[in-house]
This record gives structure tokens, sequence and C-alpha cells, in this order.
């Protein structure tokens, strides 16, 4: 019997288990939203959730444990089929997410199952995502509306000003024409 043993074994060795947790949970961290399945979403959020806890804190204490039980993995990202390094996932959870969720007093993550099933052994899918992650992108997402939509309005005052001095062009060319042709008879 497993009496008070904590945490599920997901059919891997100890060594495994904490491999994956630190994977998927850097992952999660980099980009803010995973596809899991269920027992691994669960086994991962809780871990997600201390580390950032230790964040909010900022201290560099914080910061050596987050490392001792994270790793410090880079985030690259592939620019013009050249790969560029952005940074590191403790630097992302200290300076990005720490204090984007110092007010809250936890819950920094939710579950979202997926209709969707693993066609190798069907097992549930499910997003495991930041909480907040969401909201900056629609926020995101409203700048760049407004920006688009001021720069359409001003192409649209340039076209207008050029149409109205090639109509005043236009009219001073006939203008012109007609003082031309008054003046001959």
């Amino acid at each position: 019997m497993r009496h008070k043993v904590a945490g599920r074994r997901l059919s891997r060795t100890k060594e495994h288990r904490l491999a994956m947790r630190r994977n998927l949970v850097a992952s999660l961290i980099q980009h803010e939203t995973i596809s899991t399945t269920m027992e691994k979403a669960k086994e991962v959020k809780p871990f997600a959730e201390k580390l950032i806890t230790l964040a909010k804190k900022g201290t560099l204490a914080a910061r050596r444990r987050a490392i001792a039980l994270l790793g410090n993995r880079d985030i690259i990202e592939y620019e013009d089929q050249e790969s560029v390094r952005k940074g590191t996932v403790i630097g992302k959870l200290f300076s990005e997410l720490g204090p984007r969720y110092l007010d809250r007093p936890g819950g920094y993550t939710r579950i979202i199952r997926l209709s969707l099933r693993r066609l190798g052994d069907n097992g549930q899918l499910v997003l495991l995502q930041l909480i907040g992650a969401d909201e900056r992108s629609k926020a995101k997402a409203k700048k760049r509306s407004r920006k688009k939509a001021k720069e359409a309005a001003e192409a649209e005052e340039i076209a207008e000003d050029q149409q109205t001095a090639e109509t005043e062009e236009s009219v001073e060319a006939e203008n012109n024409a007609e003082a031309k042709d008054s003046t001959e008879t």
C-alpha cells in the first residue's frame, strides 16, 4: 500500500520523472502554454506554481533556489534559419512572470481539457497555461489593431491630400488653358 506517498509514478523512474517535470515547466515558462496529458499536467502544476512564488520574491537566494530546482535553460528562437539566443528560462521567470503575478496570491496556472485524444494510446490531452498569457496577447492584438487603424488613417489622409493636390493642379491647368484660349481669340 502507498500510504502517505505523494505524487504520481507516471510509469517512469525517479530520475526520468524529475527530468520530465523540469522540461515541462521550462517549456511552460518559455511558451506560457503547453499541450500534455492530464496526469502530467496535474503533476507539473504545483511545481510551476512554487517556482513562480519564488520569482515573486525576486531575491538572489530565490533565484539560486530556482536554478537548483529547474536548471537555467537558454531560450532559443530561429530567425532566418539561424538560431538566436533570446535569454534564459530563469531570466524570463524573474523578469517577466514574477512581476506579472505580484498582486496575485496564487493560482498562476490553469488546465484546459481538449477534445483531442493522443493517437498512440488515446490519452486525454489538455492545455497547461499560465494565467494572464492570453489576456496579454489580446492586449497586444488590440494595440496592433489600433496601430494598424492609425496607419490606415494616416495613409488615407495622405491619399486624400494627393487627390486634392492633383485636383487643384488639373483645375489650374484647365484655367491656364482657358486663359490661353481667351487671350488667343
